[in-house]
């Protein structure tokens, strides 16, 4: 994905969340950052960005986000249910109105039985937590671009169906 439109997803989900005014956090793994960096180099970030989480290692997952080591054993870090807690982890911690959360195999080599590509984005909030599978193809770097996308494109479409200026 192209880095003006993570830049245009992202000043769309800001200015959604601002005209909406709803607070944001991040919970990332494979992404290592990328999406919470993508929000904040929004102007105006400030007044809906909470915080983000970078918890690539398992020991982080389950100390900074209360993932559930037993489950986490049992499945491995590329799973729907980690992706969920992970999301719901960030919303507590941050105290956000909406917290999204990535992990995945970014590649070179398949991750506990998943392959490259595969993909977990969820998105936690008042009314539960979301979680989207996806297969993405390509090397390191366009995984983890496709999956800071994907996460963006989440978040702005729970926004846009929640701003009453977007009903048809």
């Amino acid at each position: 994905m192209h880095s003006s439109l993570l830049t245009g997803s992202a000043a769309e989900v800001v200015r959604l969340a601002t005209s909406l005014r709803l607070s944001l956090a991040t919970a990332e793994s494979l992404t290592a950052g990328m999406v919470c960096a993508a929000l904040g180099a929004v102007p105006g970030a400030s007044a809906v960005l909470q915080g983000g989480a970078v918890t690539y290692q398992n020991e982080i997952k389950v100390g900074v986000l209360g993932v559930d080591p037993v489950g986490l054993a049992a499945t491995g870090a590329v799973h729907a249910d980690v992706a969920r807690q992970m999301a719901d982890g960030a919303r507590r911690v941050f105290g956000a109105d909406l917290a999204v959360s990535t992990t995945g195999a970014a590649g070179p080599e398949p991750h506990g039985g998943k392959p490259v590509g595969t993909v977990f984005v969820a998105l936690a909030s008042a009314a539960g937590t979301t979680v989207e599978e996806y297969l993405f193809d390509g090397d390191r770097e366009t995984v983890r671009a496709l999956a800071c996308g994907a996460a963006l494109d989440q978040v702005a479409a729970v926004l846009r169906a929640q701003d009453p200026g977007n009903k048809i």
